[in-house]
């Protein structure tokens, strides 16, 4: 696939027989690496088919009617990897925002930004704030990219918030709740993740959306994520619907 790859099935065609759509979900892209060394390549050729993998998913949550995706793009953490590694994951970062976004907009998808901006290369930031406005007033699929981003960062910088609004008198202690957490964090206006994925047999969170997925459904798959595809995203949905979501009640069979 190519860097233009077309976007414009987004919005079109119903949702496949038998698949649950939920809201929203969460999708930790893992693989890319090890996909690329299993076949004797390197690892930035992995990140570059992760890519188009991306956009693969992107146009199928859009056709199925997803009303929200967020993906973990890039991690607080990540900037510890080798520097020509960073390097060629912020060119793709670049790349992606030159190439795609007009396309996205164009398909009426909504892009979301989540993560600590604090510090970043002026370029890198000036390109996510393009992304978020030019797309701000659509109203298709939203695609909340979380790039800088540590959910132990993201719950520091709201706690921070919130003891500055309690020292400026504008907030009690006793007034810090589970709703006033929630909208101190990047998320605040956006609901939590019914279900999360991770590719590449991993079987953990790794600091994402550690508030908001307390009663996510975890789906994990042994593909790394180049080979994710559109099937294998139903197959998450599927399994997803044959769940009982209690958010720690009883289903309406106990009852």
């Amino acid at each position: 696939m190519t860097a233009n790859a077309d976007l414009n099935s987004a919005s079109a065609g119903p949702e496949p027989a038998g698949v649950v759509c939920p809201r929203h979900v969460g999708l930790i892209m893992d693989g890319n690496g090890r996909w690329a060394e299993a076949r004797g390549l390197s690892r930035t050729e992995g990140h570059r088919q992760g890519l188009d993998t991306l956009r693969r998913i992107i146009r199928h949550a859009g056709h199925i009617g997803l009303e929200y995706i967020t993906i973990f793009s890039f991690s607080s953490e990540n900037w510890s990897r080798p520097k020509a590694e960073v390097s060629f994951l912020m060119g793709l970062l670049r790349r992606f925002v030159q190439q795609d976004l007009s396309e996205l907009h164009e398909t009426n998808v909504r892009i979301r930004i989540i993560g600590d901006r604090d510090g970043l290369e002026k370029g890198i930031g000036q390109l996510l704030h393009e992304a978020e406005e030019l797309t701000r007033g659509n109203t298709g699929l939203t695609l909340v990219v979380a790039f800088n981003y540590g959910a132990r960062n993201e719950l520091a910088r709201a706690m921070r918030l919130l003891a500055e609004r309690v020292k400026a008198g504008e907030l009690e202690p006793e007034d810090i709740c589970v709703e006033k957490i929630s909208s101190a964090l990047d998320t605040g206006s956006l609901p939590d993740p019914d279900l999360i994925i991770r590719t590449s047999g991993e079987v953990r969170l790794s600091n994402f959306l550690l508030w908001q997925a307390a009663y996510s459904e975890l789906y994990f798959c042994d593909c790394h994520w180049p080979d994710f595809d559109e099937a294998a995203f139903d197959k998450a949905l599927e399994a997803y619907g044959m769940r009982s979501r209690r958010f720690g009640g009883l289903s309406a069979k106990a009852l």
